[in-house]
């Protein structure tokens, strides 16, 4: 006797349900959201001085009054906010200069000679990095009060180029020595196997090398010249920057000119990083092809 065939029912194929899969796709979708959330933190100032550059305001530009351009068309219109974004420019090119200098043979001696100290000075070169800068500021205000009124130097640009080269100095140190760390010693030898002078070697070989660290390195010491607020405050005495025009202006509402330099200024460095980019891209495209 035969026994008829057992017939199984369909399986069904399986559905998450909506939560289950809201939560995987938030589980893959995590770290692009919090990197959305956090340049959306970030961007948020910006957008804010960018908005309330075309303010129409009064005497405060806190309220939102309406919409104009004679802001953009006149970035100048408040006394002294022009000034101070030139005495700005020159202390920031004056400082980045010298720091980028003298920063770049520190950083050549302390990678490729040895002398006594090296191992202190590597360790005393992060000193300035880690000093709070309102420290680092009243040091410096009582080393200029003391020791520059001897030779009858006051308070003034001087002073904030002075404090501005010591405490770029270190980032570009920092910078420019990683760079010729990363290098082939080997390339040297090689072109002094093929009879280049020390001198010749240094700027036909060397250099070129590491020429991408160094202008890394002098637009962050601008930046961190150009931006400094609080060494600044203490060692400008009656000279005014940028950053000290928009502090002391902003107990009253930050004019909207002041608004417009600042939006300015972040754009010129944003094109200038993208320009950077696109210039390594061809030259690394140039390089594989």
């Amino acid at each position: 006797m035969t026994t008829p065939p057992t017939t199984s029912a369909p399986k069904t194929a399986y559905r998450p349900s909506t939560a289950k899969r809201a939560q995987v796709w938030l589980a893959n979708h995590f770290a692009m959201l919090s990197a959305i959330l956090v340049l959306l933190y970030l961007f948020l100032p910006v957008a804010y001085t960018f908005a309330f550059s075309f303010n129409d305001h009064g005497k405060t530009n806190i309220v939102w009054q309406g919409f104009t351009w004679k802001h953009w068309q006149d970035p100048c219109g408040v006394p002294g906010v022009c000034g101070s974004l030139v005495t700005s420019l020159q202390v920031g090119a004056i400082s980045t200069v010298i720091a980028t200098v003298l920063g770049t043979l520190m950083a050549l001696a302390m990678v490729r000679y040895k002398f006594r100290g090296k191992a202190a000075s590597n360790v005393l070169i992060f000193v300035p990095m880690a000093t709070p800068e309102i420290v680092m500021g009243a040091a410096l205000l009582t080393i200029f009060v003391q020791g520059f009124a001897n030779v009858g130097l006051s308070l003034g640009f001087t002073t904030i180029v002075f404090a501005h080269i010591m405490f770029c100095l270190s980032f570009v140190v920092v910078t420019v020595k990683a760079r010729i760390q990363s290098l082939d010693p080997r390339i040297e030898e090689a072109a002094q196997d093929l009879y280049a002078s020390p001198m010749q070697t240094f700027w036909k070989v060397t250099f070129p090398l590491i020429l991408p660290g160094v202008l890394g390195a002098a637009m962050l010491a601008f930046s961190l010249s150009f931006d400094d607020f609080i060494i600044t405050n203490f060692v400008s005495g009656n000279e005014s920057t940028f950053p000290k025009f928009v502090y002391v202006a902003s107990r009253r509402g930050i004019p909207a000119e002041a608004n417009v330099i600042g939006f300015s200024m972040f754009v010129i460095a944003v094109l200038l990083v993208v320009g950077a980019q696109v210039v390594s891209s061809l030259r690394a495209s140039r390089v594989k092809e």
